[in-house]
């Protein structure tokens, strides 16, 4: 699926935030958890996410997400991560 196609369906979904973001190499975001959902789009690098100690590793054109509250770990590859990002507020 290309970029402008996932776009487009997040907003159908009713993701009420749609953007893009990035996060330099090797960055690590240590347990937390957002109060809204997420579903996302590599565009570029990787990120290995990990919830209730499974780790999953996403790559350009991989999609994940997350329900709200869901506590997760964050760590971006060697190159950094690229991804659009729709959120769903309750």
């Amino acid at each position: 699926m290309d970029q402008e196609t996932f776009t487009r369906q997040l907003k159908a979904e009713g993701f009420d935030e749609v953007t893009s973001n990035s996060m330099p190499a090797c960055k690590q975001n240590d347990a937390h958890a957002h109060p809204y959902e997420v579903r996302a789009m590599v565009t570029q690098g990787e990120i290995t996410v990990a919830i209730a100690g499974q780790a999953t590793t996403y790559h350009a054109g991989d999609i994940f997400s997350m329900a709200s509250g869901c506590e997760h770990t964050e760590l971006c590859g060697a190159d950094g991560v690229s991804y659009v990002v729709g959120r769903k507020h309750a």
